[in-house]
């Protein structure tokens, strides 16, 4: 494996941290016999801010593509779908751009040590706690960056999924009630993995949460493609533009389904910094956006009507899914650092967030906490 000098890094890459190298020369060859036109020496960086699936930017001379596979360890059932990931990517870029091309999915763990899919690599910025110098030294950068994102949404959720054949994607007769049940099972499975001191209290609330959610059911009333991580670091910025998403990442938990639960994950990642910083409602799930001066949740659900018909009058119940949803991933990304298969020193920071993120969740419902 070649290692290039630091000075050739851009911003969004890293050199691979210690543990989480994979079998490069394997990799080399499969990719070479599978892309014949790949020329040049093979080197290799990763992107370092995700949480869990691992990625990479690997290059052959001069052309750099993204190497994405599931985490290290023990995977909840249905996630970290590669498979589906590059079924959406290899489809949707025809119809929306935004959504890197992927070019093969290789299901032999003996090459990696998992399956992975590789996409097209796009040159730009992930917006995380400040807006890039190369995307705007504009006071009001924040406030386009946010309101571009949620156009990107609105956009989504307005291609056809027959359009680039994904009308088989998945099931949405249901959407609402499989999710809710699902993320109750995965729940589960890692509720008393935990090393805090309130774990017990957290589970009763976590799972109190779940059930609410269950009873009060919205009614579905429109079937779109669902990305179901849909959030401002998922989204890239080109140099000196603001007002436009240049791709949206991270599709491996896309499906069909109710479009308002993209929205709810939205909210549930924005903050408001109309509240006090002392306000649980300003509390919001772990994201470095949350130092941005983005718009408030209020102008980002006013900004979706605009260009929706759909009825928003049930938007803090899927607000309150999205959230709970987080408390469940974060669960498992803090139970995967507990077995000691993550070396991401971050991991362990996830367990901490679980309690007040599911405070939240129920008080969206109305709930007393």
């Amino acid at each position: 494996m070649t290692v290039k000098p630091h000075a050739d890094l851009t911003p969004d890459v890293a050199p691979v941290r210690e543990g989480e190298d994979l079998d490069w020369p394997a990799l080399d060859a499969y990719l070479r016999e599978q892309m014949p036109d790949l020329d040049g020496p093979f080197s290799v960086f990763q992107f370092p801010r995700g949480s869990a699936n691992l990625t990479y930017r690997v290059t052959f001379g001069d052309r750099h593509l993204v190497v994405r596979r599931p985490p290290l360890g023990q995977v909840a059932a249905a996630a970290h779908d590669m498979a589906r990931e590059h079924r959406v990517l290899s489809r949707l870029h025809a119809v929306y751009p935004r959504a890197p091309r992927a070019y093969l999915h290789c299901a032999d763990t003996s090459v990696v040590g998992a399956e992975f899919f590789v996409s097209e690599y796009r040159s730009g910025h992930v917006v995380w706690d400040r807006v890039p110098a190369e995307v705007s030294t504009d006071a009001d950068a924040s406030i386009r960056i946010g309101l571009a994102v949620i156009d990107a949404l609105a956009e989504l959720h307005d291609v056809d999924p027959a359009s680039c054949d994904l009308q088989d994607l998945g099931r949405p007769d249901g959407f609402l009630q499989r999710q809710v049940d699902g993320w109750r099972r995965r729940w589960a499975a890692v509720a008393d993995q935990s090393m805090l001191d309130d774990a017990v209290r957290t589970r009763v609330l976590v799972e109190e949460v779940g059930a609410r959610l269950a009873r009060e059911l919205p009614a579905a009333q429109r079937v779109g493609i669902v990305h179901n991580d849909f959030k401002i670091d998922n989204c890239q910025f080109a140099d000196g533009d603001p007002d436009h998403v240049a791709a949206v990442f991270d599709w491996d938990m896309a499906t069909l389904g109710d479009s308002l639960a993209d929205l709810g994950t939205l909210l549930n990642y924005w903050p408001d910094h109309t509240l006090g910083a002392d306000d649980p409602e300003a509390f919001v799930a772990a994201s470095a956006t949350r130092a941005l001066d983005l718009p408030d949740r209020r102008t980002v659900i006013e900004r979706y009507a605009s260009t929706s018909s759909l009825d928003l009058t049930d938007i803090a119940w899927y607000e309150a899914f999205g959230c709970w949803r987080t408390v469940v991933i974060l669960q498992q990304l803090y139970a995967r650092a507990v077995r000691g298969e993550s070396v991401d020193p971050r991991m362990l920071q996830r367990g901490e967030m679980v309690a007040p993120l599911a405070r939240r969740a129920l008080m969206l419902l109305g709930g007393q906490v």
